[in-house]
Parts: C-alpha cells; structure tokens; sequence
C-alpha cells in the first residue's frame, strides 16, 4: 500500500482524512484507487487529458511527479500539495 497525503482543500473528498492509504504502481493507478473510494477526487488533481493540474503538486517521497506515469514502490508515501495563489 502507499500512505497519500491529502491536502486541506481535498478533505472533503475522505471524510476529513489527511492521511490515507491506496494501491498502485505508478501515481495515476493509485489516483484511481483513491477515486474509487473517494468519488470527485482524482478530478481535482487531473484534468481531462489525464495531466496534473497546473495549481496541484504530487510528490513521491521527495520527488515531485511531473507525470501520472511516475511509479510508486509498495510502501512508498505520495503527497498532494494544492499551490496557494493570490496577491
């Protein structure tokens, strides 16, 4: 399993929950596991062409994933960051 952690403006989506966990071997497989439990979130990080969003960041371990294609090892933590903006 990968331990995600989810940013503030994603908790609705899990119930409240910063930490989860889900399966998968590359960032878009665990986004989908996570999207299956938790309806409407994979949305907020992906768009249509299967892209990160510009405003989002995931980073496996200290990496940040450019790609949903980046692998994930079993055990292994995926952050989701949510850019701040403003002026």
């Amino acid at each position: 399993m990968i331990r995600v952690a989810i940013p503030s403006q994603l908790i609705a989506y899990t119930d409240g929950a910063t930490q989860v966990e889900a399966a998968g071997d590359t960032v878009g497989r665990v986004l989908d596991d996570l999207d299956r439990r938790f309806p409407g979130l994979k949305f907020r990080v992906i768009d249509e062409q299967d892209r990160i969003r510009r405003h989002m960041r995931i980073f496996v371990g200290q990496d940040e994933a450019k790609t949903i294609a980046v692998p994930v090892r079993d055990g292994g933590e995926l952050l989701i960051f949510g850019a701040l903006s403003g002026g």
